[in-house]
């Protein structure tokens, strides 16, 4: 069985406050978006994992792995499954590949095994697999709290374009939040930004744009601002990073533009897409 594994990105990131157990509070918009990976899944004799990207860990670090698992644990099913991803989304990159990947999994899985769970309870699992799993579980539009596990999803009309640039470095997530100045930290306004999708406000979500994220990958990975304020001189009505980096992600209503840019970051060694807001079809 197949399904596409949807990336994601913010359009709005606020680190609210380190918590009293290490994580940190959060306030987002997520999105899904039209760029995926494909996931294959069949029951067979033993556990297998085949990807074609050779980066990726084997064990109990690979997510789709640790869904399994999870789900494992919870049903109590004996079945083993040959699992076969292709990878498109980068690692690092703020675009939740990874968990976009479990979620698919969790999907698949539920699905070939005919298991009798509701999204509530999917959910609750999706979250001891990572914490953008149950957004990439819901694949809907989502203001999204908490360390990524309470959403409050909404719907809006997109009718403008994503462009994605990710130079060749990564961030890593650990390093970012680790990194945060509290004192200095940018709180973008999400309110306004839900506000402005829901009442298709263009430019009130162009100039509310923000990531709590951003100042740090910036110190981390230069490159990353360098592409950021690249994609405005070029014409783009508003860019920024999506999640913890270092995918920046740039909005356009013109076509055209998407066409030139392409070719001029790709040039400069960028991995480039480009892409929309969508809501996914279920199967592949």
């Amino acid at each position: 069985m197949k399904r596409r594994a949807y990336a994601k990105v913010n359009l709005g990131l606020d680190v609210v406050c380190r918590r009293e157990d290490g994580y940190h509070e959060l306030n987002m918009i997520m999105v899904p978006i039209d760029f995926y990976d494909i996931a294959e899944i069949n029951i067979s004799e033993e556990m297998s994992f085949h990807c074609n990207a050779s980066y990726l860990p084997s064990d109990d670090k690979n997510t789709m792995l640790k869904a399994v698992n999870v789900m494992r644990e919870h049903f109590g099913f004996t079945e083993n499954f040959e699992i076969i991803l292709k990878k498109h989304i980068p690692s690092q990159a703020g675009l939740a590949g990874g968990s976009s990947d479990a979620a698919a999994t969790m999907h698949i899985i539920k699905d070939l095994l005919n298991l009798e769970a509701d999204d509530e309870i999917m959910i609750q699992l999706a979250k001891k697999v990572g914490a953008d799993v149950p957004f990439c579980y819901m694949e809907q539009p989502a203001q999204v709290t908490g360390i990524g596990e309470k959403m409050d999803f909404f719907e809006f009309n997109s009718d403008f374009y994503l462009f994605l640039a990710k130079p060749y470095r990564g961030v890593s997530t650990k390093k970012a939040f680790e990194s945060l100045n509290f004192d200095t930290l940018r709180h973008p306004n999400i309110e306004a930004i839900r506000d402005a999708l829901e009442n298709d406000n263009y430019y009130q979500m162009i100039g509310a744009l923000g990531n709590s994220l951003e100042q740090t990958a910036f110190d981390l990975v230069p490159q990353i601002r360098d592409i950021k304020y690249e994609m405005i001189d070029f014409g783009f009505d508003g860019a920024l990073m999506s999640g913890s980096g270092s995918t920046v992600f740039a909005i356009t209503k013109d076509k055209e533009l998407l066409e030139r840019a392409s070719s001029h970051f790709r040039n400069k060694g960028c991995f480039v897409r480009k892409t929309r807001i969508i809501q996914p079809r279920k199967e592949l």
